[in-house]
C-alpha cells in the first residue's frame, strides 16, 4: 500500500506512474480524491464544532457560578455533542473507504523500469549459458515425460481435472531431488558455497489478512482457491474469538444452503506462493535493526486458480493449479534493498548455473510488473523442445508496499536515530519454480534415444542415477 500523505502530496506523480502501468488514474484515484475531500471537510467541521462546544461549556460554567439558569445553553451543548458523534462516525467510515481505495492502487514502479505495455517491451539484461545444438529434433517435455513413463497428465485429469500432473518413478524422485538441492544450496553458509538463508516450513493455508498483507487481496481473489470450511448440523463447536480471546460454544444449525459457515472463524485460503505466509511471519511486529537483513527460504506446494489464463499453456506442466516452489524472502533496511535485490536474483541464477540450464535475466516493463512490485527481474530458462525462453523465477523489490499493508516495521539503532520506527522493505523471488526446472532438465538434457541425462549436481540426490530411461 502507498503512503496516504505521499499520494495526497504527489498526485501528478502518482497519476503518471499509474499511466505508465497502463492503469486508469481517474478510475483508481477518483474515489480517493472525493473521499479525501469529504474526510477533510468532516474533520474541519468537527474542529469548528468542538471549538463552539468548548465556548458554550465555558458560558454554562459562568452562568452557574453566578446562579443563573444555563438550561438553554446546556441543550445546545448536548446537541453539538450528538452532531460531533455523527461526524466522528462519518470520518471513521471515510477513513475505512479511503483505506480500501488505497489498497486497490498498485505500487509505483522505479524510474529505471522501462515503460511498456506487455512482456514484448521487457528489457533483456543478460544471458548465460550456451544453447545446446541437437543432432535430432528436440521434443517438448510432455512428450519426453510420457514416453519415459515419468509424467502422467491423463490420470491426473481423471483425479483432479485439467492443469494437474502426476509424477511417477524417477520423475517423482527428480522433483524431490530438486527441492532438496535448492534448499541445501540456499541454506548452506556462504563460507560453504551457499547463500545463508534460514529454512522455514510454513502452513499451506493462510487467512485473508495474510493475503491482504502481500497484495493478493482484495484485487486478485479470483486467482486464489478459498477453502469451504463446513460444519455439520448438531455439532457443538468451541470457537476462540481472535478479537476478544473469549471462547464461545456454538451448536451448528443449517442456513439456506444447508450448512452454516461461521465467517471469520473459517477463513482459510490455499497459498498461491510461500511469499504469503513467510512475509506475514512478522506482520504487526517491530523488528530490531540489528536483525536485518532477514533472509528466509521455504519449500511449499502452491495453488493458483489461473482465472486469467484460459487457453494459455494447455500442453504440459507450464501452468498448473498445483505446483511446487522454493521461495526466497528478504526483510531489509530501505537503503539496502537494491543491493539485496541483486543478491537475491543472483542466488536464484546460481541454481540455474549449477544445473547447467541456459537462461536470461529480464527487467520487466511497467505494464508487466506485478501489482505489489516496484521493480522485478524475471529469470527465463531456455526450452529447446519449444524453442523459447520461459519464466522460471520472478525476483521483486516491493520497497515498503507490503510492509505498510502488513504493518511490518523496524526500530533504527544508528547514532542520532533515537530509536525511530519505520517501515522496512520486503523482497522475494522463486529459487526456483520446481516444476519448471524439472521440465527444463528434460528438454535440455534429452538424448536421441529418448533418455534424459541427470545434471551432475543432482546425481547425489538421485542415488547416483545418471540417466532416466524407460
Amino acid at each position: 500500500m502507498l503512503d496516504l500523505n505521499f499520494v495526497r502530496g504527489n498526485l501528478p506523480l502518482v497519476e503518471a506512474k499509474l499511466q505508465a502501468r497502463g492503469a486508469d488514474p481517474a478510475a483508481l484515484l477518483g474515489d480517493f480524491r472525493t473521499l479525501d475531500h469529504k474526510r477533510r471537510e468532516a474533520i474541519t467541521q468537527a474542529e469548528q464544532l468542538k471549538a463552539r462546544r468548548n465556548e458554550l461549556s465555558q458560558q454554562v460554567g459562568a452562568l452557574k457560578r453566578v446562579g443563573k439558569d444555563a438550561t438553554a445553553l446546556m441543550d445546545k451543548t448536548r446537541a453539538l455533542k450528538d452532531l460531533l458523534d455523527e461526524l466522528d462516525k462519518l470520518a471513521s467510515s471515510l477513513d475505512e473507504q479511503m483505506r480500501f481505495a488505497l489498497s486497490c492502487i498498485p505500487n509505483l514502479t522505479r524510474d529505471e523500469v522501462p515503460i511498456g505495455a506487455s512482456e514484448a517491451d521487457n528489457s533483456v539484461v543478460k544471458t548465460w549459458g550456451e544453447k545446446r545444438v541437437f543432432d535430432f529434433e528436440p521434443k517438448p517435455h510432455w512428450e519426453i515425460g510420457e514416453a519415459l513413463g515419468i509424467l502422467d497428465l491423463e490420470r491426473a485429469a481423471k483425479l483432479s481435472g485439467a492443469r494437474f500432473a502426476v509424477y511417477m518413478g524417477a520423475g517423482a524422485r527428480l522433483e524431490r531431488s530438486l527441492i532438496s538441492f535448492m534448499l541445501d544450496r540456499h541454506t548452506r553458509s556462504v563460507s560453504e558455497g551457499g547463500h545463508g538463508y534460514t529454512e522455514v516450513l510454513p502452513p499451506f493455508m493462510v487467512n485473508s489478512k495474510s493475503l491482504y498483507g502481500t497484495g493478493q487481496l482484495p484485487k486478485f481473489a479470483e486467482d486464489l482457491f478459498r477453502c469451504a470450511d463446513k460444519l455439520y448440523e448438531g455439532q457443538q463447536i468451541d470457537f476462540a474469538d481472535p478479537e476478544s480471546d473469549e471462547v464461545a460454544t456454538v451448536k451448528v444449525g443449517r442456513n439456506s444452503e444447508g450448512i452454516t459457515n461461521f465467517g471469520r472463524f473459517n477463513d482459510h485460503w490455499l497459498i498461491p506462493t510461500a511469499e504469503v505466509p513467510v512475509t506475514n511471519l512478522y506482520r504487526d511486529e517491530i523488528l530490531d535493526e540489528a536483525r536485518l537483513p532477514i533472509c528466509l527460504t521455504a519449500y511449499t506446494p502452491c495453488f493458483r486458480a489461473e482465472a486469467g489464463a484460459a487457453g494459455k499453456d494447455t500442453r504440459g506442466i507450464i501452468r498448473q493449479h498445483q505446483f511446487q516452489k522454493v521461495e526466497l524472502v528478504k526483510f531489509t533496511r530501505p537503503e539496502d534493498s537494491d543491493a539485496e535485490h541483486e543478491k537475491l536474483t543472483r542466488d536464484a541464477e546460481e541454481i540455474l548455473e549449477a544445473l547447467g540450464l541456459p537462461y536470461r535475466r529480464v527487467l520487466l516493463c511497467t505494464g508487466d510488473t506485478g501489482f505489489s512490485s516496484a521493480k522485478t527481474f524475471d529469470l527465463e530458462v531456455w526450452l529447446p523442445g519449444q524453442q523459447l525462453y520461459r519464466e522460471i523465477s520472478s525476483c521483486s523489490n516491493f520497497e515498503g508496499f507490503q510492509a505498510r499493508r502488513a504493518n511490518i516495521r523496524f526500530r533504527t539503532s544508528g547514532a542520532g536515530s533515537k530509536g525511530k520506527v519505520e517501515y522496512l522493505h520486503t523482497l522475494n523471488g522463486s529459487g526456483l519454480a520446481v516444476g519448471r526446472t524439472w521440465l527444463a532438465i528434460l528438454e535440455n538434457y534429452q538424448q536421441a534415444d529418448g533418455s534424459v541425462l541427470i545434471p551432475e549436481a543432482l546425481r547425489p540426490y538421485m542415488g547416483g542415477l545418471e540417466r532416466i530411461e524407460r
